[in-house]
This record gives C-alpha cells, structure tokens and sequence, in this order.
C-alpha cells in the first residue's frame, strides 16, 4: 500500500478494502478531527486513525475536508507531537495466562524477558476472546514460543519444539 512522508516520519497510508478505501493517519489520534471523520480501526490502535471514503463521489464531496487532515497530519509532524502510549504493564493479565505464570516453572521469568512489544502482543491475543475456553487454548498454543524468547510473530522451528 502507498504511504507519504514528510521530512522521512510517515504521515499517511492509503488502504484499500472491499468496501472502502482508507488513508490511515499514523499519528491521528493526536488530530483535532472537528467533523468526526476519523475511526479508530482497532480498539488497540493508540495512534492511527483512519478517514474511510466509499465512493468517488464522496472523495469529491469532501475533497475539502480531506485536503484539511491530510494538512493537519503533517502540522503535527512538523509539530513534533508524539502520541502518549499505555505501557505495556497497564494492560491487564487475562486469569487463564496468570494462572500459567504461577505455575509453569520459568514461565514468569521468560515472559517478563521478552520485549514490551512481544509481551503486549501476547497480552492483546490472549485477552481478546469472550470464552475462556478460547483464551486458555490461545494460552497453550503458545507456552512454548514464550519459554523460547519467542514473540507472537515469530516462527518456531519444529525442532525446537521438543
């Protein structure tokens, strides 16, 4: 997908979907957004924030507004603004994870080692089912990757494994 920078920061991508196209504001969250045209596309997403257009006639509707936040998104990058992040450590422990904390040997101390990155991605994936059932099964797929060092994304070899 095609993204724009200004001075080498990203300041927009632009997305294409079934029923929209997208141009995600890396840093828009930190826009004004005074005709509400921005979504958060994620509930997890901090910082982008999304303008979908459906049609080319809503693109030349609006071609006005949009001009504006594209115009805003650069001003905050000239601006410097930086988008205040929740720290990993906010995020909560689903039960089915703590459990597995407090009783695999190791466990702790190997989740606590990996990047704040790997350990909030892991935290986001385990939390996100409404089943316990899912979650614990989300949980004893990966033990293993975590004892490894491994993050979510990570490729575990099957050797490694055993």
């Amino acid at each position: 997908m095609p993204y724009y920078t200004f001075q080498k920061k990203n300041v927009v991508l632009l997305h294409a979907f079934k029923t929209y196209c997208a141009l995600n504001s890396f840093n828009g969250a930190l826009l004004q957004d005074a005709h509400g045209l921005l979504v958060q596309q994620k509930e997890n997403m901090q910082a982008v924030r999304q303008l979908r257009l459906t049609s080319v006639q809503e693109i030349l509707a609006q071609e006005h507004l949009i001009t504006a936040c594209l115009d805003e998104a650069i001003a905050v990058e000239k601006s410097g603004l930086k988008v205040d992040y929740k720290k990993t450590e906010e995020l909560a422990l689903p039960q089915e994870f703590l459990a597995k904390l407090q009783t695999i040997p190791g466990l702790n101390t190997a989740f606590y080692a990996l990047t704040p990155g790997r350990q909030r991605g892991y935290l986001l994936h385990f939390a996100e089912p409404k089943q316990t059932t899912t979650r614990l099964a989300r949980v004893e797929k990966y033990l293993q990757h975590i004892l490894l060092g491994k993050g979510l994304q990570d490729e575990c070899s099957p050797y490694s494994l055993r």
